[in-house]
């Protein structure tokens, strides 16, 4: 380009971000954008319709054939990616279904991550390479039916018993639980919140599916049910003790979500660009009135408003400078205008936006339930609040 030339404006790049992206990110990016367009595209809206996936197995073996599965951590098999790779990873899969990046962020981000971050050696060696490589799919159990946004109330419990823990208690809304070969679950002890690697075969461990779900239907989510499940000593995760394990998990797969909330974002939104553009009213495509014109513009907005926070707070991760309440500033605005673009969308194509057909309505669906995990709204502005005001408003 000679000097003084500007560059074309691409209506799916709108600010330039691309040029943010270095060569091997790219290379990540369309790595995970052709998988994503060859194995769910063709697929994902019949699973949503169906309320399964067919194949789960073999699908998280391909992401690890791809190095997707813990993509971010070093060593035992993992990729070793940067925070920026790994975040567009999340926002290439969520672009096909919030349900499918969720297998990936709950293998990677918050199984995967408690392991390699607070497991023995023995641990890593055993289950990480096989995780990585998507032979065994992990779960992680801290929710429970009970208690939510408070985890510290749980009441799953580990007691001693001779040279072995026995676990008791329940966990509900557990990504990838029925299918999972382990599970990192957290559980009270008479000496804090501890993590256990348990596997799932292990006597007393069962894993119901939960049904009748109108969001993440092209995901598996289970109840984990504990009843006396022993393990062996080494099964506890002996480098961390309280909440502070389970909540530096939730903080590196609320990471994975900012990015990908607006992959759906995008979804919607392109969705809508090329409706407006072919549909006709009037005598003339619906892109050429302006209070269409006026939805896309706004749309365009926050879409790379959010992509461009997302990008800053890979930098700041990069550079070991992000915050907890950082993340919570991502995943508050960008889940929450990832919805707002969804709902637009839906008004620009009409009736045909609550047809599978488009993905606009099954976006939409899968991003109230992205709204609330990983911590609520309300937890996320109150997390905010208290790091303004320096008071805390949770009790």
């Amino acid at each position: 380009m000679s000097a003084g030339t500007l560059p074309s404006f691409d209506p799916r790049d709108p600010l330039g971000l691309d040029d943010l992206l270095d060569p091997e990110d790219l290379a990540v990016r369309d790595t995970m954008r052709q998988w994503a367009a060859d194995r769910v595209l063709p697929h994902v809206a019949d699973w949503f319709e169906r309320g399964e996936v067919p194949g789960i197995r073999e699908l998280a073996r391909e992401l690890g054939s791809i190095g997707a599965l813990g993509m971010s951590l070093t060593g035992y098999g993992c990729a070793g990616a940067s925070p920026i790779q790994y975040g567009l990873a999340c926002l290439e899969l969520e672009a096909a279904d919030s349900g499918i990046r969720s297998l990936m962020s709950v293998q990677g981000s918050l199984s995967m991550y408690a392991i390699h971050r607070f497991g023995s050696e023995e641990q890593k060696q055993r289950w990480l390479p096989r995780m990585a490589a998507g032979e065994v799919i992990g779960c992680f159990g801290l929710t429970e039916p009970d208690h939510g946004s408070d985890p510290a109330g749980m009441r799953t419990y580990a007691k001693r018993d001779g040279s072995d823990w026995v676990l008791t208690g329940r966990k509900m809304w557990i990504t990838n639980g029925s299918v999972a070969g382990v599970a990192v679950v957290w559980a009270r002890t008479d000496e804090g919140i501890r993590g256990f690697v348990v596997p799932t075969d292990a006597p007393g461990f069962s894993a119901p599916d939960i049904k009748h779900k109108w969001s993440l239907r092209a995901s598996v989510t289970s109840e984990l049910v504990l009843d006396e499940v022993r393990l062996p000593v080494d099964a506890v995760l002996p480098e961390v003790t309280g909440l502070r394990g389970p909540l530096s998990c939730l903080g590196h797969a609320r990471y994975g979500i900012i990015w990908g909330s607006m992959g759906a974002a995008r979804s919607a939104f392109e969705s809508a660009l090329d409706y407006a553009r072919e549909r006709e009213q009037f005598g003339r495509p619906i892109g050429g009135f302006q209070l269409t014109q006026a939805k896309l513009a706004d749309m365009a907005l926050e879409l790379h408003k959010g992509i461009l926070l997302a990008h800053h707070l890979g930098r700041r991760m990069e550079a070991g400078r992000l915050r907890p309440e950082q993340v919570s500033f991502g995943k508050l605005n960008n889940v929450r205008e990832a919805i707002e673009i969804c709902r637009t969308a839906r008004t620009i194509l009409g009736a045909n936006g609550i047809s599978l057909e488009y993905p606009v309505m099954r976006h939409a669906t899968n991003l109230e339930s992205v709204l609330t995990y990983e911590g609520t709204v309300e937890m996320h502005q109150l997390v905010l609040g208290k790091a303004l005001t320096g008071i805390d408003a949770f009790r």
